[in-house]
């Protein structure tokens, strides 16, 4: 039995809703498609033809040239569409009377923007709205959905002849595609025992029962077998003793059948109350059961403490999308690093034309952008991923004018967000909380005088205008050079330095020196060399110093190519801003990633009590006994993954891939195991292999999942990962999501572990 789809597509009874759009007319409107100029400087723009294709999931765009092809590329890796002339290339190539038909589509990852211009405001907000609504639907999809869709969509393509009938060459190509490769033999077998009717080739239920087989988890039957005692199924008190057994989580009768209502497909057990095989691996797939404590995924920790009491996800030359000589500076990077968590992100100003201050990294040849357009996107994107407070920090290289359009600027574009009077009556005497400042801006810079002499007299107020320029200097040597030499004086605008209240940038001349001498708002930025001694030969001194005041640590100059240094050890001496290249994608990020992972995502992760003591003991590199030491032990079971990406395009290559376990902290608990590779198996491949760490400060440690590409003869490559907080490890059966290299989910792959922690004797 044939039916036609609303995308006008023959399926044999087994196509599955693509987006849960199905008749929504704007749907309708991306499958008919329309032209679009296609806007690359004043001059060029060109019309493009572009449409979503019937799977629902890829983009066609075709240029009218007769030689030129046609491109696709997947919706999902479409990360915002933004309507009127919000990029740098809108801003440049098109006059301000067509604000409302243009819009740009942005993508994840490297990927180039996509500045288009619609023939009316009308239309432009169609296809804005549109794209939205697809974007937002596709990701809303539970995961069951998404494994069906993917499934389906690839079972498609390998039909060649579109006749909704599988031959055993194309089943062949469709493994390839799914990253399953089978040798001749097997094939021959599996399509044998699905083609039921001998025809030659896969119709309807037989393709159905190919999936099936395809879709079989044998480790998830071996432990719903085990529980599923009433009548081939698991009843509410089955699944109880599942998860207070297995999963170690207080669990009620009406705990199991919230989840047999939630999640099991079977309308007739649903009835019973019973869960079924498919409605168990439903459930160990939905994100509460998933390898990180829900309870984390939210707001879950104290946000009144004072804000150098926690660890900020902190951004380095934020206005960079690639290296720092050459690369293009962009508002979208200060986008993209606040879509992310990101809060404190760095501004280098200098002076530009018509009295306009610019951002760029000075002296290179990375473009520029002006300041007051970047100020302009944070204000609008600070407080879409977080509410708590985000940090300017400013490294000003402007003349005493250009500063003051910098200040009228702040002041106009950000408003009553701006901080710039001490939070409640006087002079405050520590740093307000989190959630005090929740929305609001606070500047780091220069200021010309202490904090307190704005409570003084006003004739006591300083004349002097000096003070020595804050730079990032190159290198190690050059800054012994320049501490020799006197240091370069910068003139500064009162109203600039007025800005400054709780993050005033100070020169560090000691921890001894610095606690005498300075205000909790006086704070220092160290260069990672620096600051890594620091924390080897000083931890305790540096803890001490981060109780009180403020650290910013920032990459050493000579890394021109925007590589990135390990944070851990800087996280462990209590520095709070350890500022990272977010634009580069590496381990180092996705460890970034994975500590701020927690906390809602805000971007601030509460130091453990010991560090918020002034006079702790705590020493990350010579542990002692104290609170800090709670030792466990951490078995971990990597079972198998699902459905792993190709790291190659190539048609006939499928991955061998093989999981390493890394473990982040304190030095006595760095480090890492991993376990044989799986020959050319990406679809399910399996290895039930047992690691066992032992983790000494728990509070400090994190946990990486890496899964990689074994190859004999080059590098092993990436093929995704995933970073969290040991303490929000779940235990039992769990799987675990995985990123790519750019920290974006992988919609369908996954992999399946068991976790356990006990108290170390």
């Amino acid at each position: 039995m044939k039916r036609k789809t609303k995308a006008g597509m023959e399926t044999n009874g087994i196509e599955r809703k693509p987006t849960g759009m199905e008749g929504d007319p704007d749907l309708q409107f991306l499958l008919q498609g329309g032209d679009l100029l296609k806007v690359l400087s004043p001059s060029w723009k060109k019309t493009r033809f572009l449409k979503l294709q019937e799977d629902c999931k890829t983009m066609w765009r075709e240029s009218k040239k007769t030689f030129k092809s046609s491109q696709t590329f997947p919706v999902d890796s479409i990360s915002a569409v933004r309507l009127g002339r919000q990029s740098e290339g809108l801003k440049k190539n098109t006059e301000e009377d067509v604000e409302g038909r243009c819009f740009t589509i942005l993508f994840k990852g490297r990927r180039k923007n996509l500045d288009l211009m619609a023939s009316s405001e009308e239309e432009a907000g169609r296809w804005v709205r549109s794209l939205e609504k697809l974007i937002s639907n596709l990701n809303n999809l539970s995961h069951q959905q998404k494994t069906e869709h993917w499934i389906f969509s690839c079972l498609r393509k390998a039909d060649k002849n579109k006749d909704d009938k599988l031959t055993q060459s194309e089943l062949q190509s469709f493994l390839r595609l799914i990253n399953v490769e089978l040798d001749d033999d097997y094939a021959e077998m599996l399509f044998k025992k699905c083609d039921k009717s001998n025809t030659g080739y896969l119709a309807g239920s037989e393709i159905a029962h190919f999936y099936d087989l395809l879709t079989h988890r044998e480790e998830v039957d071996v432990i719903y077998g085990e529980y599923a005692t009433t009548t081939g199924f698991m009843s509410t008190k089955n699944l109880v003793d599942f998860l207070m057994k297995e999963q170690t989580e207080k669990a009620t009768l009406a705990d199991a059948k919230r989840i047999i209502e939630k999640y099991e497909p079977d309308e007739h057990a649903k009835a019973k109350h019973l869960l079924s095989k498919d409605g168990f691996l439903m459930y160990l797939h939905n994100p509460e059961a998933l390898v990180v404590n829900p309870d984390h995924t939210e707001v879950h920790q104290d946000m009144q403490q004072p804000l150098n009491h926690y660890f900020i996800s902190s951004s380095h030359n934020t206005y960079l999308m690639e290296d720092q000589l050459k690369g293009p500076s962009s508002t979208e990077a200060y986008i993209r690093a606040l879509q992310k968590g990101c809060r404190c992100v760095e501004l280098d100003c200098w002076d530009g034309s018509d009295n306009e201050p610019v951002i760029y990294h000075g002296y290179t040849l990375t473009s520029k952008i002006l300041f007051k357009d970047v100020i302009k996107a944070i204000k609008e994107y600070a407080f879409k991923t977080s509410d708590y407070p985000v940090i300017l920090s400013l490294e000003n290289h402007c003349s005493v004018e250009q500063q003051s359009v910098m200040a009228k600027h702040m002041s106009s574009i950000l408003g009553s967000a701006l901080v710039t009077t001490p939070l409640g009556e006087g002079m405050p005497t520590n740093f307000p909380s989190p959630e005090e400042l929740k929305g609001k801006f606070l500047i780091k810079g220069k200021r010309l005088n202490k904090l307190e002499a704005s409570f003084a007299d006003a004739d006591a107020e300083a004349e002097n205008t000096d003070v020595t320029e804050e730079e990032e200097s190159g290198n190690e040597a050059e800054e012994e050079q320049e501490e020799k030499k006197s240091k370069k004086k910068l003139k500064l605008a009162k109203e600039l330095s007025d800005m400054v209240i709780y993050c005033k940038s100070v020169h560090f001349h000691g921890f001894e020196d610095d606690r005498k001498n300075l205000g909790f708002y006086e704070m220092s930025s160290f260069k990672e060399g620096k600051a890594m001694n620091l924390a080897e030969e000083s931890a305790n001194a540096y803890i001490r110093h981060n109780v009180e005041k403020l650290s910013r640590i920032y990459p050493a100059g000579s890394r021109t190519d925007s590589s990135n240094y390990n944070p851990v050890p800087l996280w462990n001496a209590g520095c709070q801003i350890v500022a990272l290249n977010f634009q580069t994608h590496c381990t180092e990020m996705d460890i970034n990633q994975g500590r701020f992972l927690v906390n809602g995502k805000s971007g601030y992760i509460l130091k453990p009590a010991y560090m918020r003591d002034s006079a702790t003991e705590f020493d990350p590199v010579t542990l002692t006994r104290g609170e800090w030491l709670q030792p466990k032990t951490l078995h971990i079971m990597i079972i198998s993954a699902q459905q792993l990406p190709k790291v190659s395009k190539k048609k006939s290559s499928i991955v061998d891939p093989f999981v390493k376990v890394q473990i982040y902290g304190v030095s006595a608990d760095v480090a890492e195991k991993e376990t044989n590779h799986v020959g050319n198996n990406g679809f399910n491949p399996s290895w039930n292999e047992n690691f066992q760490f032992d983790v000494y400060v728990p509070d400090l440690a994190l946990v990486r999942f890496l899964i990689k590409d074994h190859d004999s003869t080059s590098d092993n490559e990436f093929i995704g990962q995933f970073t969290l907080p040991f303490n929000s490890l779940k235990m039992g059966y769990r799987h675990v999501p995985l990123l790519n290299k750019n920290g974006d989910l992988l919609p369908s792959a996954g992999l399946f572990i068991h976790v356990m922690i006990l108290d170390a004797e």
